[in-house]
Formats: structure tokens, sequence, C-alpha cells
């Protein structure tokens, strides 16, 4: 028979065995949720399956999209609240917590993609990233360009001037800084949901919204529209973020590792739009729809002193204008 200390021996010798048979399971991968409020369909959704795979060894992201898991501008608070660890989220919802980063959100301040990308790798980008890291607790992994804001309309009326936008609904996220860009452009600002806007299109709730060309494909909204003004208001972006604490809770070839996998994802999104951006025009004009340049100078020159006349640019940080005009 075996006595009581043989089988404590036995034992303890077999726990050792597993323990060295099994070391994964000391290695679990972190999961880290990710909530987005556009499409599977969207580009960015790939971009996001790209990064999932490249950082798989270590983490397992789980991707939400459409605003399933939270709502578009409720990111940061989850975040921030320990409710989620990744986002896609607007560089609006930040200024909302940070009114100098309103800066970022204005009309006609960045010329192109690679203007918005150059920005973001300078000594300038780097402290509106900390200034986010530090007040908000998140960490912004880089800016993920969705395409030009260009505004779509189902009225009759074309737009030439600021003065034509009188009047017209134009559906903005929720925001005083989403909100702003629509009154900058001469229009009577909307708050709306994304998910609500072909049924606000549809039923005349509101009269347009403002989109990047990609995106008004993928949610279907020239089915809705007659027209699209291409004032090019905007280098439209959102911004890829972490959670600090995740951050950092990473060794240093993590984060390493992490930041190199979210550039290169970033990177093949950013061509991808561009590219389909080039390719959307013609097949809107196919589908009936109105495509026409109007007066893009009276435009920039009205958006631009309404900012500057008003108080929302009493908090961008001194001389960051002209440094970003100067890249």
């Amino acid at each position: 028979m075996f006595n009581r200390r043989k089988v404590l021996g036995l034992m303890a010798s077999g726990a050792l065995a597993l323990s060295v048979a099994m070391p994964a399971l000391a290695q679990d991968s972190q999961k880290l949720r990710f909530s987005a409020v556009f499409s599977e369909q969207d580009i960015r959704a790939d971009m996001m399956k790209q990064l999932a795979e490249a950082v798989a060894d270590n983490f397992e992201l789980e991707l939400y999209y459409g605003g399933t898991l939270f709502k578009q501008t409720t990111e940061i608070i989850a975040i921030q609240r320990g409710n989620l660890e990744m986002g896609n989220v607007a560089p609006q919802d930040i200024a909302s917590q940070i009114p100098a980063f309103s800066i970022l959100t204005s009309a006609y301040l960045f010329r192109d993609a690679d203007h918005l990308r150059a920005f973001f790798d300078s000594d300038a980008g780097a402290e509106m990233k900390a200034m986010a890291e530090d007040q908000l607790g998140i960490h912004i992994l880089g800016p993920t360009y969705f395409g030009t804001r260009q505004v779509g309309l189902n009225i009759d009326k074309e737009i030439s001037t600021p003065e034509d936008m009188s009047g017209v609904k134009l559906r903005m996220p929720g925001g005083d800084a989403w909100q702003f860009l629509g009154q900058s452009l001469g229009a009577n600002p909307t708050p709306m949901a994304y998910a609500e806007v072909y049924t606000g299109l549809q039923t005349g709730a509101i009269d347009g919204q403002d989109n990047p060309l990609p995106n008004v494909e993928n949610m279907k909204f020239y089915e809705v529209m007659s027209q699209i003004a291409m004032t090019s208001h905007l280098v439209g972006y959102d911004l890829l973020v972490i959670s600090k604490e995740v951050w950092d809770g990473m060794d240093d070839a993590q984060r390493e590792a992490f930041q190199a996998a979210a550039d290169e994802a970033i990177n093949w999104s950013q061509a991808e739009h561009l590219k389909r951006e080039e390719e959307l025009s013609a097949f809107f004009e196919e589908q009936g729809l109105k495509i026409y340049t109007p007066d893009v100078d009276a435009f920039r020159t009205h958006a631009q002193q309404m900012y500057l006349d008003n108080e929302i640019s009493a908090d961008w940080p001194e001389g960051m204008l002209d440094r970003i005009n100067a890249m």
C-alpha cells in the first residue's frame, strides 16, 4: 500500500509534469475588445482584421462594428470606465473633453491624407497625442484616414456658396465640434446617429449628410440622395486608440510590435481608401446622382473665418495652426 507521504509526493510530481507539458496555459492571449461605428463592409474593418492577425500571438482582438457594442461618442467613456480596451474614435469626441483638440477638427485644416499623417508623425502631433493620453487615458496609435468629406443632399437646389446652404438640415454627429463644423459650411446642423442617416434622408428628416465617398457607398446613402457637392471641407479621419492602462501594461517589445502592426494596417487602409475615392465619383453618376464642385474657395474663406472669430479657437494651442500650415 502507498502511505500518505508517497501519495502526496506522486501528486506533486504529477502537477509539475503537467505544468511543464502545458506552458501555454500561463501565456494566454490578453483579450482586447474593439468598438467602432463603421460597418463590417468598411475598408477599416479589414484593417482591424489585419491588425488582429498580426498581434494574435499576444492579444486576442474582439471586433465589434456598426456601433453594436458602444454607440458613436461613447467609446472614450467606455475605455475610461474599463468597459472597453480599444476604439476607433472621432477627434471631435476628444475635443468634447479637451477643447484644445478642436483645432484638429476644424474645416480645411489638413490638405490631404499625407499632410494628416505628417502632422501626427511630427513633434507637434506628439504633443497633441500626449494631451489625450494624459487627460483621457487613451493612447493614440494613429489616424485612420477614411476619405475627404463631401456634402451629399436629397434636395433639388444646387449649392455653389455657403449662402446656398442656409436652412439646409445637414446631419452631423452629436457634439459641439461637429455641430460647429456644420455651421461653418453655412448649414443648419442636425445631430443624428450614424445608423439613422439612411432613414433620415429617406423620410426628409434631414436634407443631407457629410461623409467621404466610401462611407456613402458602404452605408448606401447614395440610394436616398440626388446630388453630391464636392466641398472637400474636411480630411476625414478617426483615431485608432487603446487604453493607456493596457498600453502601459505591455513590455517594450510588445509595444513596439503592436505599433508596427498598427502602422502597417493603417497604411494599407489609407491606400485602399484613396484608390476607392477615385472610382466612386463615376459610380455615383451612373446611379443618377449629380456630382459637381461648388466654389470651394468661398467655402474655405467662410469656414476659416468662422473658426477664427469663434471662441472655439481661443482654446487652440498657441502657434499650433502655423506649425500645421508650415508642414
